[in-house]
């Protein structure tokens, strides 16, 4: 039997005797460890979500790995490459791609009769996925894209919107600048999106593959690139070496040069911001486990000095002081097994309140999201539990020393 083991749960279990014990001291030192993990669970989840929320919509604009003409990317000028039939066959049967979609820019000027505004236009053929766009549609609905004949559709988001004072349904005169001349094409507002990221919202509209191709005067087999998807972002980099590997520095038969880049390439910024956030969980993290070490060791002295005539004993008894001194860990497992089940109640309670209530809003120029964005991670959950009970049990070995000054005579007169 273990003898520390059944002491603390004799002192800590039972009501009468309880009540010899520090109740504040307990409590405060229970409350420290609740807060602490309550704030870590809070933290982390804001942070998942943040980071997975704001990429998931730079990745909805942007594919996962971008494929392209190598002058597209080495100028600011828009170069065609060939992406025909046999070409997405291969870039789609590369390991980890899971789709591959075609697209092609032009720059031009949106007029009303009040006012213009210059976009970029993209369009995108009939294999593109349009869950993302699906997602942030707030009015209207999305045309059937197409990339052997057009109407004339386009998607534009809020903001074009409310500067152009454009609704859907409404007709719309573009103008795209060429060497020679100035082409106008009359379109149709079919859908409004928001994605509440400026860079995307102030300028991109949306439209057929084959109304982007002809602008440019392209030929039917080319267009801007291809926007490869895969299905776990965390195998980025291995798949964009395939990539590389099988596609880039090759030629199409105008004698074009492939290359790509990945999202962390082409968005380095914005990438750069959120990994940014990292340092800053983990500044809170540290405060937090300084937090419930702190309440831990001032509640294990405080509660070691009450118990002085127990020790008193139990050292009479022949009871050495590492027994002692297990006992008292144990005991404050006990108490630190309460503060996290109360942590937990608390930090997934307000994370599941937030995800099913959006009470908390920011201000999306800022953030890019109106409300806080919270991911809850069981793994990580049960990862913050283990990590802040050993830490905090560790860093009261020392202090649990306190029990090897304790004389027994003394002890015996000690109230």
């Amino acid at each position: 039997m273990n003898f520390p083991l059944f002491i603390a749960k004799h002192i800590y279990g039972t009501e009468a005797d309880r009540k010899k014990v520090s109740r504040p001291a307990i409590r405060i030192a229970t409350l420290g460890v609740a807060i602490g993990l309550a704030v870590m669970i809070v933290t982390v989840s804001v942070v998942l979500g943040f980071k997975h929320t704001i990429r998931d919509k730079v990745v909805g604009f942007g594919s996962h790995i971008q494929v392209m003409n190598l002058l597209s990317m080495t100028t600011a000028t828009d170069y065609p490459i060939c992406i025909n039939d046999s070409m997405r066959q291969v870039l789609g049967s590369i390991e980890g791609v899971a789709h591959a979609e075609r697209y092609a820019l032009t720059q031009g000027i949106l007029k009303t009769d009040e006012d213009f505004l210059g976009i970029q236009l993209k369009g995108i053929g009939p294999e593109y996925d349009l869950s993302f766009l699906q997602e942030c549609l707030v009015e209207g609905e999305l045309p059937q894209f197409c990339d052997s004949a057009t109407t004339y559709p386009i998607v534009i988001s809020k903001t074009i919107s409310d500067k152009l004072r454009l609704n859907v349904g409404d007709r719309v005169f573009a103008y795209f600048v060429g060497d020679e001349s100035v082409r106008a094409r009359r379109f149709s507002v079919c859908a409004i999106y928001q994605t509440q990221m400026k860079r995307f919202d102030d300028a991109i509209c949306l439209t057929d593959l084959y109304a982007t191709r002809k602008l440019n005067g392209w030929f039917p087999d080319q267009c801007s690139g291809a926007e490869l998807l895969i299905s776990d972002f965390d195998q980025l980099e291995p798949v964009s070496q395939n990539v590389i590997e099988q596609v880039n520095r090759t030629l199409d038969h105008y004698n074009n040069v492939f290359s790509s880049r990945t999202i962390l390439e082409a968005y380095p910024q914005v990438f750069s911001w959120l990994s940014l956030l990292d340092i800053n969980v983990w500044i809170i993290l540290g405060l937090m486990v300084a937090l419930a070490g702190f309440t831990m060791i001032s509640g294990l002295l405080i509660i070691i000095l009450e118990r002085t005539q127990m020790i008193g004993v139990l050292k009479a008894l022949g009871a050495r002081n590492g027994t002692i001194r297990r006992t008292f860990l144990w005991f404050a497992v006990f108490i630190i097994g309460r503060g996290l089940l109360w942590g937990n109640v608390l930090g997934i309670g307000l994370v599941l309140l937030q995800q099913y209530t959006g009470l908390v809003t920011l201000d999306a120029q800022t953030y890019y999201v109106d409300k806080a964005p919270m991911e809850l991670s069981l793994p990580l959950v049960v990862l913050l539990n283990v990590a802040t009970l050993l830490i905090s049990v560790f860093v009261l070995i020392a202090p649990s020393h306190l029990v090897s000054r304790i004389h027994p005579a003394r002890s015996m007169r000690y109230e």
